[in-house]
């Protein structure tokens, strides 16, 4: 079961808007940096720093000083679009591999793969390959990816849909927006605040997903019963299991008057860190 985060934050500060939110721990850490000042409880990048391009080089430098430290998870090559609000003015980009080390906000597109129709169905899972740097060896949703800069969710999809399984463009596309779900919690490398976009792509029941990138080594094509059971392990990640259970909600497969829908329920909501 998800929790909100216990530990202590500090909001990041950028032209004096708050973009995330890092622990005392690793504030101090950040401090050591010259391109930061540390005032009232925050971290700021200092005002030198005017430009999106000034901010890239900046913060793109201490994540490398970061990841030698082996402060971050393997380095990505991949950079996340950062800004003080959703659709706001872009106020820098950076390293994925140190999104969560500054807590910064973050955005993934997911699709329940599904077989049958909204009565009868399977539902197929991706186990994830173990040499993953996050949540290495789980199962998880069949397509789901973070939302890289200069990317969208319908091209996000559309990419990890092939590279994850196999799946053309034009069927991807097929994919049935259903709203989102928020993630926020304590991770060992930082915060995790993300929002997974979230749809349901129903597909041919020939169809088998074959994995294009070496990222996943195994699928497997669930009932109701059997998506249940794993919900109830530790065989699934986090954020697969949000978009599960948000799924089950949503068809109605979990009524409100089940024992067990309030706690289901309440993973779909994020706390705000303190």
């Amino acid at each position: 079961m998800l929790a909100p985060p216990t530990s202590v934050y500090q909001p990041f500060v950028v032209d004096d808007r708050v973009v995330g939110w890092i622990t005392t721990e690793r504030a101090r850490r950040l401090v050591r940096e010259p391109v930061f000042r540390a005032s009232r409880g925050r971290i700021a990048l200092k005002p030198d720093f005017a430009t999106p391009e000034a901010r890239n080089a900046a913060l793109g430098e201490v994540a490398r000083a970061l990841a030698a430290e082996g402060a971050l998870t393997a380095w990505r090559n991949e950079r996340y679009a950062v800004a003080a609000a959703p659709g706001g003015e872009l106020l820098f980009e950076i390293e994925r591999a140190a999104a969560r080390y500054f807590g910064i906000h973050t955005y993934a597109a997911h699709a329940n793969g599904l077989v049958g129709d909204k009565a009868q169905w399977r539902m197929w899972l991706a186990r994830r390959s173990p040499a993953k740097a996050i949540d290495p060896g789980l199962l998880d949703n069949l397509v789901g990816g973070g939302i890289a800069a200069g990317s969208d969710v319908a091209s996000t999809l559309v990419k990890e849909a092939w590279e994850e399984a196999g799946l053309p463009a034009d069927l991807a596309r097929c994919a049935e927006s259903a709203g989102s779900v928020e993630i926020c919690r304590d991770q060992p490398d930082g915060l995790q605040r993300e929002t997974i976009y979230v749809h349901d792509l129903w597909l041919p029941a020939a169809f088998v997903p074959r994995n294009q990138d070496g990222e996943a080594v195994e699928h497997r094509r669930c009932a109701p019963e059997a998506v249940l059971e794993v919900l109830g392990s530790d065989d699934i990640t986090a954020d697969a299991s949000m978009v599960v259970v948000d799924f089950l909600l949503r068809r109605g497969h979990i009524a409100p008057n089940d024992p067990g829908f309030g706690t289901l329920d309440s993973l779909r909501r994020c706390s705000r860190p303190r």
